[in-house]
């Protein structure tokens, strides 16, 4: 007895109980259940013939004659039918030319592409089997399909810049599925979808927000939260690389490894001021860090990041959704973007836009499309009622800092100051004297 069930957005799987034993299954994709009710009368028919040495009826007969190759080769494969193909034609398809197999076996496969890049790239492939059925030819979809998937996407209950994303990455697989000479021309080619407007997902995150939530924090929580509103510093990548080697206090420079951006030339790292608002923060840090620890966040969310997903393993936002609530705080979007972009914004009403660009890793394009916020502060300020946020905040923030941070520490670089970058520092437990041959050309710690 063959059955018919329904997996995601209307494909039906065709099952039954094999004569040598075991469940066996026909995918036939994306079909109505008037055709799939057809191929599983067929198939039982087909299991009578194996099972009792039945005559095939004429009427099964008729239809495997005009059955497609992709469907007649599933019965094979299920032992149901010996194919017999014509000598010019391959006895099987190469599997790359179906999407299901191409997506799996090139497009998330492949080595060079950072892991949280491949997590992303999962959801518009989960999207594309779904809707085409994964044993769908690449050569088979057309423009007309694809602008059906368009219509289709655009009623997921998704961010309008997340359907955006996951068309324009459909675009990219089919793009290099024509690279490849799997298909010959790209049917994604002219399917767009009206970009989603960024500017519904930003909201500045102010100095009082910031007391509120340093004050609930513990040690470590308030360095990453400062890393990221007070340093514009990526989260988790650059907060969780940043060492102690790559701050030098006596310059006042931080030198940010960028893993995000570590694939293009010349982007690997970045040269960033020890902003003032940082400073007493990395120097409280510094104090309570453990012997011999060498990143600036301690604890195991580095190691975390080795994983299949990389830094998503991290799961840093659970924790910071805990802390607002912790705090009475009601939560805002792309919680460390937001953080980042509210610093951004700060430093474009006192510095140069293309200095403000090359601090936070990013092209003065990207700045003003995805960062630069308009707040309410500048509809106060441009009608006389309130004086700059920068200044008026600092003070609100000094107060969520620990007292009796000794204001004199400061890590002494090596020969190499003219980089920007502490080669050679003391343990945290070190006395200050041990500092004094450092700069001498004395051996560190």
């Amino acid at each position: 007895m063959a059955s018919v069930s329904r997996a995601a957005e209307g494909q039906k799987i065709v099952q039954f109980v094999s004569p040598e034993g075991g469940r066996k299954s026909i995918r036939l994709g994306k079909v109505d259940m008037r055709g799939a009710e057809s191929v599983a009368r067929h198939v039982e028919s087909l299991l009578s013939q194996k099972i009792c040495g039945q005559a095939m009826t004429r009427e099964t007969a008729v239809w495997l004659s005009d059955l497609p190759i992709p469907l007649k080769l599933k019965l094979a494969k299920a032992g149901l039918i010996e194919v017999d193909l014509p000598e010019d034609a391959p006895a099987e398809e190469p599997k790359k030319t179906f999407l299901g197999a191409f997506l799996d076996g090139y497009i998330l496969s492949r080595r060079d592409i950072k892991p949280a890049t491949l997590v992303v790239w999962q959801q518009p492939c989960r999207n594309l089997k779904v809707f085409f059925g994964e044993d769908k030819r690449l050569a088979d979809i057309t423009p007309g399909d694809c602008k059906q998937f368009r219509e289709w996407l655009l009623l997921q209950k998704l961010a309008p810049t997340t359907k955006d994303k996951r068309l324009k990455f459909a675009r990219e697989f089919f793009n290099a599925a024509k690279d490849h000479k799997f298909i010959e021309s790209n049917p994604f080619a002219g399917i767009k979808v009206p970009a989603g407007d960024v500017s519904l997902r930003r909201q500045f995150v102010g100095r009082d927000v910031m007391a509120r939530l340093l004050a609930v924090a513990d040690p470590t929580w308030k360095t990453i939260i400062a890393l990221s509103r007070f340093g514009g510093l990526r989260c988790p990548s650059e907060v969780l690389s940043l060492e102690w080697r790559h701050i030098d206090f006596v310059a006042g420079r931080i030198h940010v490894p960028s893993p995000k951006t570590s694939g293009y030339c010349g982007k690997a790292n970045r040269e960033i001021p020890l902003f003032e608002e940082l400073r007493p923060f990395l120097e409280e840090a510094f104090e309570l860090a453990a012997p011999g620890q060498t990143h600036v966040v301690g604890g195991n969310h580095l190691a975390k990041a080795d994983g299949v997903n990389g830094w998503m393993n991290c799961n840093l936002r659970t924790h910071l959704l805990r802390l607002l609530k912790r705090a009475g705080l009601e939560s805002w979007p792309r919680l460390f973007h937001n953080l980042r972009s509210s610093f951004e914004t700060e430093l474009l009403e006192q510095f140069p836009t293309h200095v403000v660009a090359a601090w936070l890793g990013h092209s003065v394009t990207v700045m003003l499309k995805h960062y630069a916020q308009v707040t309410g502060e500048h509809f106060d300020r441009a009608g006389g009622l309130k004086k700059s946020g920068a200044e008026s905040g600092a003070v609100v923030v000094q107060k969520a800092v620990q007292q009796g941070i000794a204001p004199s520490i400061r890590l002494v670089a090596n020969s190499n100051v003219s980089t920007g970058i502490v080669g050679l520092y003391a343990t945290p437990c070190e006395p200050m004297e041990s500092f004094a041959n450092v700069s001498n050309g004395g051996a560190g710690i």
